[in-house]
C-alpha cells in the first residue's frame, strides 16, 4: 500500500488559484507525500489521490454514495489493487451544530469517530461567510478543528486548520 510510514504532521496546502479543490500533502519533513484532486462537475463527489502534481500514477479513490451531502458516506479504495480500506460517513442530525463523522473499515465496522471541537466556529463561518467581500476571508480567522477518537474514547489525532503564512495559500495540519 502506498503511504506507509508517514512523519506527522502532515501538512495540506490548498491551491485557491484553480477551479478545481486540489492541494499538495507534505510530511513533517517537507518530503512530498500526494497530490489531491477533486473531480470537477460531478454531481457526486469524486476525489484522487495521485503520487505527485504530474498526476502520473492515481493511488487512490475516494467516491461519495450520493450527491446530498446530509448523510453521505465516502468510500476509500486504492487503485493498483481495488482494494476497499472502508469509508468515512458523516452524521446528518448530528453535524447540524458540530460536524460529526465515523470511520468505518472493508468489514462496515466503526473504527473511529471524528468530531468537530467548536460548533460556534462554524456558526461565525457560516453568517460571516455571506458577508459580500468580508465572507472571503474567513479562511483568515475561523479555523475549525476536530479530534478524531477511537471507539475506545481514546483521542488519536487533532485536525486542524491554520493559516501558517503570507505565503501559503491555505493550510491544514493532520
Amino acid at each position: 500500500m502506498a503511504l506507509n510510514n508517514l512523519n506527522y504532521p502532515l501538512d495540506f496546502k490548498f491551491k485557491i488559484t484553480t477551479l478545481s479543490s486540489d492541494f499538495n500533502i507534505t510530511d513533517r519533513n517537507g518530503n512530498y507525500v500526494a497530490y489531491v484532486r477533486q473531480k470537477m462537475f460531478k454531481l457526486k463527489e469524486d476525489v484522487i489521490v495521485f503520487n505527485d502534481e504530474s498526476k502520473s500514477k492515481e493511488l487512490f479513490r475516494i467516491k461519495a454514495n450520493q450527491w446530498i451531502d446530509f448523510n453521505a458516506s465516502y468510500s476509500l479504495s486504492e487503485i493498483a489493487t481495488g482494494r476497499s480500506f472502508g469509508r468515512l460517513a458523516r452524521k446528518g442530525m448530528r453535524s447540524i451544530w458540530k460536524a460529526s463523522y465515523d470511520i468505518l473499515d472493508a468489514n462496515d465496522q466503526p473504527k473511529f469517530k471524528i468530531q468537530e471541537d467548536n460548533g460556534w466556529v462554524k456558526v461565525f463561518d457560516n453568517m460571516v461567510g455571506e458577508i459580500p467581500v468580508i465572507g472571503m476571508f474567513t479562511g483568515y480567522f475561523l479555523n475549525p478543528s476536530y479530534t478524531v477518537t477511537g471507539m475506545d474514547g481514546k483521542a488519536y489525532f487533532k485536525l486542524k486548520k491554520c493559516r501558517l503564512s503570507s505565503e501559503e495559500d491555505s493550510s491544514s495540519t493532520a
